[in-house]
């Protein structure tokens, strides 16, 4: 959502943002093991995914996701609850970013389809062994011969003092020639 590095528009394009927009910043990273299994690095959170909480005072928690609050950008848990001071208990919200994703919930044939869209992510390691293991061609190519050419200077440069003219003599030929003293 990078239009302009200007933060009053960046937070303007923020609270503004459409649903469309708003569900593909609610993404969080997939677990290493996910990772590996599916070649995506992260995928936007939905109601039932399995999560960990990677920051913050809950660190560690896993949990259920219960709702997901695409207005403000947060994500509630089955389980993780604080006690206000009037004694009522509310979930507690967090941002996906803060989050990894343990389990998907694949029960939407649409989530399947955007797993099987997205292009697996190949790491550098791998990309060397797929580039050793893939037939290289053998081709020679001769290059022709480069004639030396030896580059003669524009303008002719005297060898001796002699020839070389200071500015003072010249100065003192041509008073002579025009007539002076």
């Amino acid at each position: 959502m990078q239009g302009t590095k200007n933060p009053k528009k960046q937070r303007k394009m923020l609270f503004n943002a459409p649903a469309h927009k708003r569900h593909k910043l609610m993404a969080a990273p997939l677990s290493p093991e996910l990772f590996a299994q599916r070649g995506v690095k992260a995928l936007p959170v939905r109601k039932g995914d399995s999560v960990r909480i990677m920051r913050g005072d809950h660190k560690g928690f896993d949990g259920k996701v219960s709702r997901v609050d695409l207005k403000h950008y947060r994500v509630f848990l089955e389980g993780l609850t604080r006690e206000k001071v009037d004694g009522t208990t509310v979930f507690v919200a967090l941002h996906p970013s803060k989050i990894m994703i343990k389990t998907l919930n694949l029960d939407d044939k649409l989530r399947k389809a955007v797993l099987d869209r997205k292009k697996p992510i190949v790491k550098k390691g791998e990309k060397a062994a797929r580039k050793s293991a893939a037939p290289k061609k053998l081709t020679e190519t001769k290059k022709p011969e480069e004639e030396v050419v030896e580059a003669k200077p524009a303008v002719e440069v005297p060898e001796t003092a002699a020839e070389t003219k200071m500015p003072e003599e010249v100065t003192e030929e041509t008073q002579k020639a025009e007539g002076g003293t």
